[in-house]
């Protein structure tokens, strides 16, 4: 026969649950992970208190980066981005092969050029660019803020 124990979890915790949620785990477990780090809390009234401030003091903190992300995004679409690469036969045209490719990485370091901080993790890229074209890269700044910008890629 296994005991279990019900803990109200103050974090994310994968494979486990969501902040909130009343989970059932073994006494070993919360007793050597989750209560000494924080994670859970026995379920009672001063836990529930604990995680409503935990859930506003979050709130304040993705509101907050939701709208500088809003800000970074307005001042993203005012911009194109032009990169010149070589191409494999000198050729100009569009569709014409690039004598290695660009990349994310290049991409957030010409916008971070033009005056706007951009990681390369934050560049939307499938597969890198590895022909002369032009076209329209996804950035995702925030879950809900994801602005487009224009890139073009000319040959040198």
């Amino acid at each position: 026969m296994t005991t279990t124990i019900e803990l109200l979890l103050m974090d994310d915790i994968a494979n486990l649950g969501k902040t909130g949620e009343v989970v059932k785990v073994k006494p070993g477990h919360a007793r050597n992970y989750l209560l000494p780090k924080g994670l859970a809390a026995p379920v009672n009234q001063a836990s529930l208190r604990r995680l409503e401030k935990i859930r506003a003091e979050r709130e304040a903190i993705l509101k907050q980066q939701r709208a500088e992300a809003q800000d970074k995004a307005n001042r993203i679409k005012n911009i194109s981005v032009t990169l010149r690469a070589r191409t494999i036969d000198g050729l100009t045209d569009p569709g014409a092969h690039l004598y290695g490719s660009i990349t994310a990485q290049d991409i957030a370091d010409c916008i971070t050029s033009q005056g706007i901080a951009v990681d390369k993790s934050q560049v939307l890229l499938a597969e890198h660019i590895k022909v002369v074209c032009d076209l329209d890269v996804t950035l995702k700044l925030h879950a809900d803020v994801q602005p487009k910008v224009k890139v073009w890629v000319i040959a040198e």
